[in-house]
């Protein structure tokens, strides 16, 4: 078995709000309106202070395979090239389901229908820091 290429990287180093952001705007339309409305849910709910240090691990690990380049499927693969992506954050979702706010939704909602519905949105505040 080859050596793991990234063995001592940290969380952060995968994720970002500028590369989460820069991701789903690449993926929007292969990946989905529920795949993309479900990492932003999990990424409002990583920017609460009230979501628990654990909670905003198990976040950051489903959220960072969704931006790592290298996948168990890779994503270029039509119809099940976000699969694995899409199993990472429902099992994120079902892990933190109780610290998820609806106000988590309603700003979800927001951003992707703004995905949507403009070619190229700039990202909000909250994905710059």
């Amino acid at each position: 078995m080859p050596p793991d290429p990234t063995p001592h990287l940290p969380a952060s180093h995968w994720y970002s709000g500028p590369r989460l952001w820069r991701t789903l705007g690449k993926v929007a339309a292969s990946a989905g309106r529920k795949t993309l409305m479900s990492a932003l849910i999990l990424f409002y709910c990583l920017k609460d202070r009230d979501t628990p240090a654990w909670a905003r691990g198990v976040i950051i690990g489903a959220l960072g395979y969704l931006i790592l380049p290298t996948d168990l499927i890779p994503d270029i693969l039509p119809a099940a090239g976000y699969g694995d992506d899409w199993g990472a954050i429902v099992a994120a979702l079902g892990t933190v389901a109780a610290y998820i706010k609806d106000e988590h939704k309603v700003k979800a909602r927001e951003q992707v229908e703004r995905i949507f519905g403009t070619a190229n949105p700039p990202p909000p505040a909250e994905f710059t820091q």
